[in-house]
C-alpha cells in the first residue's frame, strides 16, 4: 500500500535494508578478525568532547529545542557528545547505547566537565522497560539499521511530543571509503543516510521539519588518531600486508596547513530532522 505521496513504505524500507545488507556483507568479507562484541572500544576515547563548545551549529539548533526540565531519549548516546550538552541545556536525559566503552567515556566526561541529569542505559534499541520521554533523539545511529521501520516504530512509541535525529548526507563511515580499493582493491558499498532516511519518513506518511547545515571535512588532530579510525572501518588488524596498504595509502593523504590527515576534503550536508510522533 503507498503512502499519502504514491511512496510505498514496504519499499522504501526494502531498499534501506539491502543497502545496510550489502556493506554488512561486505564487511564481513573482508574483515581480518571476528567482529568484537564491542565495536568502538578500540577507538571510544575519541569521542569525549566538550558539552560546552559553540563552535557547532547543529548543537545550537538542539539546544533550541530543549524545554528546561523535559525529559529526553538520547538512543545511541555514544560517548555523550549531545546528551551532555542537552543536559546542560536544561534536559533530563537517558543516555542509551549497547556500549560498555562508549557509556564509560559518557561518564568520565559528565564527571570532568561537571554534567549532571544524565542516566545511562547499557542496552540496544529497541529496547525493554525505558521509559517514554517528552523528546525520543537519535544522532548518527541509523545508518547501520537493517530493520529501520521497527527501529523508528519504537522511537515513537517513546517519545510524547518530538522525535529528533541528526543525519549526514553519508554516513561517517563515509569518510573511509577512498581507502577501499587501495587496501580491499574494490569500493565499498555505502550506507544509506540523510536522504534515504527523510524518503522513509515520507513513506510513513510522516510530515517533518529539517535543519539544514554542514559538517566540516575530516581532519584528524594525528595519524595515529586516523589510523585508528580507518583500521576500525577497513575492519583490518596492524601489521598485515593490508594495514601496510592502509599506511601507504595515508602517506598520499591530503593535510591541512597545520599539518593534520585529513579524511575528507569537502563539508559534508547534515540535517536536524524533527516530526511528531
Amino acid at each position: 500500500m503507498t503512502g499519502p505521496l504514491g511512496l510505498d513504505p514496504t519499499q522504501i524500507q526494502e531498499a534501506w535494508a539491502l543497502q545496510v545488507r550489502r556493506n554488512r556483507e561486505q564487511a564481513d568479507q573482508f574483515r581480518d578478525v571476528p567482529e568484537r562484541p564491542d565495536f568502538y572500544a578500540p577507538v571510544a576515547g575519541g569521542f569525549k568532547s566538550d558539552p560546552r563548545r559553540t563552535d557547532e551549529p547543529a548543537l545550537d539548533t538542539l539546544r533550541s529545542l530543549v524545554i528546561p526540565g523535559e525529559s529526553w531519549l538520547d538512543i545511541g548516546a555514544g560517548g555523550g557528545r549531545y546528551a551532555l550538552p542537552l543536559a546542560l541545556a536544561g534536559a533530563r536525559v537517558t543516555a542509551l547505547d549497547p556500549s560498555s566503552s562508549m557509556l564509560s567515556v559518557l561518564r568520565e566526561a559528565a564527571a570532568e566537565y561537571s554534567v549532571s541529569g544524565v542516566e545511562t542505559v547499557q542496552q540496544r534499541w529497541p529496547a525493554d522497560g525505558v521509559p517514554v520521554a517528552d523528546v525520543a533523539f537519535i544522532a548518527h545511529v541509523s545508518y547501520d539499521i537493517e530493520e529501520l521501520g521497527p527501529f523508528l516504530d519504537a522511537m515513537d512509541a517513546h517519545a510524547r511530543r518530538l522525535c529528533v535525529a541528526v543525519l549526514l548526507a553519508r554516513a561517517p563511515s563515509a569518510a573511509a571509503e577512498p581507502f577501499w580499493p587501495p587496501v580491499h582493491g574494490v569500493a565499498r558499498n555505502p550506507l544509506p543516510a540523510l536522504t534515504e532516511f527523510l524518503t522513509l519518513l515520507l513513506a510513513r506518511g510522516k510530515i517533518f521539519s529539517v535543519w539544514l547545515g554542514e559538517r566540516a571535512a575530516v581532519a584528524y588532530p594525528s595519524p595515529e588518531a586516523a589510523l585508528g579510525f580507518l583500521r576500525q572501518q577497513l575492519f583490518i588488524e596492524p601489521g598485515g600486508e593490508k594495514d601496510a596498504r592502509l599506511v601507504a595509502a595515508m602517506d598520499r593523504a591530503p593535510r591541512t596547513a597545520d599539518g593534520r590527515l585529513m579524511l575528507t576534503t569537502e563539508p559534508t550536508p547534515l540535517g536536524v530532522v524533527t516530526w511528531k510522533p
